[in-house]
């Protein structure tokens, strides 16, 4: 694609990695068949290859955001589903990323929608407020069916379809708090190695069976597991709404806290059982690559980063339980298998574990989750996950399994059918409990 950017403009580090992903684009189109909001809408402009254009001319023209801009941008779901698809090797994620930016600092949203997304910000990284706010939401959800719905269709969504959204996603009751930061965790029998698993936000609140399946497999195997003391939110969620000062500095937070930790004790790794987290993670590294304090430092920590999955495969598991009586559905996350490009190797590990694991059709296809998505755009993320559990039940499974918490919660929404993390499974087949649900 040719760039018109002045000399000027490309003495902006974020513009001239703008030019060089926006150079690679060749139109092809190859992207748009494997677009959820393209699937689904139809729409040029809510594709990769039209937000393209959109982004190119805001970006090429140095001109503040427009609503149809902000609406398109809107809908993407970064799921990058177009960069597995791309000949040409676009890197979409980071071109959107810097959109999301420009908007955030330069397009007035309404006060309604500002507030919403100033809440968002603010709670979900912060796991007792998000705690709290998970336990408020159990009075209000009973509310949800009361409120009304808009009578025509809206291409930006009413505050009341998104209120009504996150009470629909917010759990009947949460579980016992899981271990505290700064526990940890010694290994059973000879020690092999030691890792930091990250604690999360989320994942920590709904879901703290996760990592503690993660933890009894890891120390059943012989590897040392610490929860670093101080570590924060990765920033994926603030990241992802645009707000990169806020990303940034928790960025550099966590990178302060884990390299202490590996200088003091040693880490083999840092561990992440949420893989939007994941994707994060290991792009900390270009995310602060102009940052003289902490270029090289969060290189080092995108280095050590891994999706569980990744290290288990080569700590060679104990099958202790046979499991061939289980059909499981894999669900690949967005951000996993297009965003690390981790595809085969977790339903690898549970077939060669034991389970009988079913590809699902358009398996490519993003759940509708997308960490915040499904509240922002509750019809196109409500579509979505129809269109994936649809295809899910296709394989009659017993079990679905993903890697990614905001994918069970999503899915989970729309099904009977028992939604648990693929280190839940590996953990039960090697001894430890079945999967639950709380």
């Amino acid at each position: 694609m040719k760039t018109e950017f002045s000399l000027a403009q490309l003495a902006d580090p974020d513009i001239a990695e703008a030019d060089k992903i926006l150079r690679a684009c060749v139109h092809c189109g190859f992207c748009t068949a494997t677009c959820p909001t393209y699937v689904l809408l139809g729409d040029e402009l809510d594709s990769p290859r039209g937000r393209i254009y959109l982004i190119k001319e805001m970006l090429e023209k140095d001109r503040p955001p427009t609503p149809e801009v902000v609406k398109h941008i809107d809908r993407c779901l970064s799921c990058l589903a177009c960069m597995t698809t791309c000949p040409s090797g676009v890197n979409y994620m980071h071109l959107v990323d810097q959109a999301r930016v420009r908007i955030e600092d330069e397009y007035l949203r309404p006060l309604t929608e500002r507030m919403l997304r100033a809440a968002l910000a603010y709670i979900l990284p912060r796991p007792d407020l998000f705690r709290l706010s998970m336990i408020l939401a159990r009075f209000g959800r009973p509310l949800a069916a009361l409120l009304p719905s808009p009578k025509t269709a809206s291409a930006i969504p009413t505050l009341l379809q998104r209120i009504k959204a996150m009470l629909a996603l917010a759990p009947r009751g949460l579980p016992q708090r899981g271990p505290a930061a700064g526990s940890v965790f010694p290994a059973l029998g000879e020690s092999r190695g030691r890792v930091a698993l990250l604690q999360g936000c989320a994942q920590q609140v709904l879901a703290p069976r996760i990592n503690q399946a993660a933890i009894n497999l890891l120390t059943r195997h012989g590897i040392e597991v610490v929860l670093v003391k101080d570590e924060q939110c990765c920033g994926a969620l603030t990241h992802h709404l645009g707000r990169d000062g806020d990303a940034l500095e928790r960025a550099r937070a966590n990178i302060g806290v884990w390299l202490a930790e590996a200088e003091l004790n040693g880490l083999d790794a840092i561990l992440i059982t949420t893989s939007g987290c994941g994707t994060v993670i290991k792009d900390y590294g270009f995310m602060l690559r102009e940052d003289r304090d902490f270029a090289g430092p969060a290189a080092r920590i995108s280095a050590l980063a891994r999706d569980i999955t990744e290290y288990v495969d080569g700590i060679g598991l104990k099958r202790q339980r046979q499991h061939s009586d289980i059909v499981v559905a894999y669900h690949s996350a967005c951000s996993l298998q297009h965003g690390q490009k981790i595809t085969q190797l977790p339903k690898e590990l549970l077939s060669k574990i034991g389970f009988v694991v079913k590809d699902v059709p358009e398996s490519h296809l993003c759940c509708g989750s997308a960490g915040t998505y499904n509240i922002l755009q509750p019809d196109i993320a409500g579509r979505l996950r129809d269109r994936k559990v649809a295809n899910l039940a296709m394989v009659k499974p017993d079990m679905i399994a993903a890697g990614n918490i905001g994918c069970m919660v999503q899915i989970a929404g729309g099904t009977s059918v028992p939604v648990v993390h693929t280190i839940e499974l590996l953990d039960w087949a090697t001894g430890g409990p079945r999967p639950g649900l709380n």
